[in-house]
């Protein structure tokens, strides 16, 4: 299914696995992003999509939530014990419940179906040049004990590597980026390139952050909720 462009465009191409049991949609979508440059791959079942993620490792998974066998909860919590690339759950169960128990499972984004093609291709091109680290300006960037380096891709804290998704990595830098400045969740929305469309994904992602700090989310030092508004990243100074 590889269209004209995909082939031309190489080892450069934005590579998908899309995990989906609907044999027509996942044709017609795979159809639409090659068309644009795209290479999918389609896996109908959680435990052809796990094995085909580990051996394409793409730049972006799509995970369908209702599959044969294992559900998408429990591929998205496998393949995040395995790997940190983009997860976005595409689904047709649209409750907030849902798409909470998705992010918290370990996914970066949620689209529910029906879905428009140019919004998921956006989303997926978003969360790719994320990952491959295309976004913003180069040069370490220290808050604290935390450091950024964004063309590396690495976070420390007191010189220890965190190991974060790539939404965890790029809501990090965008606190470091400006430490002490209140940030309102749509505005966290619009610096994660638009995909986190609901408050409650922000503090889903936020709340993974910290336990990864170590920030006690009773009394976070670090990320602190400022109630009715969003987050603010404070530093001690010694």
């Amino acid at each position: 299914m590889k269209s004209s462009e995909a082939l031309r465009s190489g080892s450069d191409a934005v590579v998908v696995v899309y995990i989906e049991d609907d044999a027509k949609l996942a044709r017609l979508t795979a159809r639409y992003l090659e068309s644009h440059g795209l290479r999918v791959v389609v896996a109908a079942n959680g435990r052809e999509g796990i094995a085909t993620v580990m051996r394409e490792r793409p730049d972006v998974i799509l995970l369908d939530l209702m599959l044969p066998g294992a559900d998408g909860f429990e591929v998205c919590r496998q393949l995040r014990e395995r790997l940190d690339t983009p997860i976005i759950m595409v689904t047709a169960r649209g409750e907030e419940a849902d798409r909470v128990m998705g992010l918290e499972g370990g996914a970066d984004d949620y689209i529910a179906k029906p879905f428009s093609s140019r919004e998921l291709l956006a989303r997926v091109r978003a969360h790719a040049r994320r990952a491959r680290g295309r976004v913003g300006p180069q040069g370490v960037l220290t808050a604290g004990s935390l450091s950024v380096d964004p063309q590396a891709r690495t976070a420390t804290m007191d010189g220890e590597p965190l190991a974060l998704t790539t939404y965890e990595f790029d809501l990090l830098r965008a606190f470091v980026e400006r430490t002490g400045r209140v940030l309102p969740r749509e505005h966290l929305a619009e610096l994660m390139g638009g995909s986190a469309v609901f408050d409650r994904s922000i503090d889903v992602h936020v709340s993974h952050l910290r336990q990864k700090l170590g920030d006690d989310p009773r009394s976070p030092r670090m990320l602190k909720t400022v109630r009715g508004v969003g987050y603010v990243l404070v530093v001690e100074r010694g």
